[in-house]
């Protein structure tokens, strides 16, 4: 077990750190609310030189575990009752339950090797996570969401209430694809993901940041986060912006789909025309009067005639 923040210090200072190049893994982004539980996914190496694991916390430079490899794990006290452990093949699933604000931090998982009596750290996975602020905190950011065609921009603007020299200032991607998009010391030095690289553009105004992502693909497709890393204080988030690119077919489709539907009415109204001025020819037909046929009038009556005066005479000659 832990003993006290100053012990855990000196052990980390003590042990030989290796770190970037092809030993640092991915980036992680979780964004959580007070009381969720977290899952940290740390990669191990297998090797038949490691000894354990470390899961610390960068910021505040503190251990939360030790994960020898062959026996039980150690904890900070800040952590007890609220860690669990499982290995699964080679990987160690960390659970953090009843999350806290003040456990918003940067995770690293570390394995310890051991080569010739030297203890030696690689850092294996980083992961972030944010607590989401509410609307009484520090961030805020808009839209909400957005909905473009490939090829087209989205701004996103992130309204950052503390001074700009005491914090940095992160976009982070927190669901379909996890990672830090774009990350800005107070020195206002910037790093860009690789996914969008010239892709990304940034501007500042006193609090206000704007950040535009430009030629949208579908795999951009995710739910972008505003954070802000205070000295001192946790990290927090914004509640996000939700950007669906849509497929240019899409967008073509749909206005096909519009196009279709107008002509179909277009020629539904002109066949109601068409009939409705049919029906009112034969309606003026059917009530015109016609005139009488003098000619036929004549010689039915004739013929009325002819025969009563032949069936008198038949009855006479009886």
């Amino acid at each position: 077990m832990f003993s006290d923040n100053a012990d855990l210090h000196s052990k980390s200072e003590s042990k030989n750190t290796i770190t970037g190049g092809g030993n640092e893994q991915s980036t992680d982004v979780i964004s959580a609310r007070e009381g969720d539980s977290i899952n940290i996914i740390c990669p191990m190496s297998g090797s038949q030189y490691q000894v354990g694991m470390y899961l610390r916390l960068i910021r505040q430079n503190i251990d939360v575990a030790y994960f020898p490899k062959e026996e039980s794990p150690s904890v900070n006290p800040v952590f007890a009752n609220r860690l669990e452990s499982s290995k699964e093949g080679q990987t160690l699933r960390i659970t953090l339950h009843r999350f806290q604000e003040s456990d918003s931090e940067i995770y690293v998982c570390s394995d310890i090797l051991n080569i010739s009596g030297h203890h030696k750290e690689i850092h294996r996975k980083t992961t972030i996570v944010v607590a989401k602020a509410g609307s009484r905190r520090i961030v805020e950011q808009s839209p909400l969401h957005a909905n473009p065609v490939q090829g087209q921009s989205v701004n996103i603007t992130c309204v950052l209430k503390s001074s700009p020299e005491d914090e940095k200032f992160y976009l982070l991607r927190t669901h379909v694809q996890p990672g830090t998009v774009l990350s800005v010391s107070k020195l206002n030095v910037s790093e860009v993901s690789p996914a969008f690289g010239s892709r990304l553009g940034y501007s500042r105004e006193g609090n206000r940041a704007v950040v535009t992502l430009h030629k949208l693909q579908e795999q951009d497709t995710d739910i972008y986060n505003c954070a802000q890393d205070v000295k001192g204080s946790p990290l927090l988030s914004a509640s996000g912006t939700m950007v669906l690119v849509k497929e240019v077919e899409q967008a073509c489709e749909k206005s096909s789909w519009d196009s279709y539907v107008l002509g179909t009415v277009v020629a539904l109204l002109f066949c109601a025309l068409v009939c409705c001025t049919l029906y009112r020819v034969d309606v003026k037909k059917y009530f015109q009067k016609k005139k009488p046929n003098v000619v036929y009038e004549d010689m039915s009556y004739n013929s009325r005639r002819s025969t009563l005066v032949r069936s008198n005479t038949c009855s006479r000659g009886e």
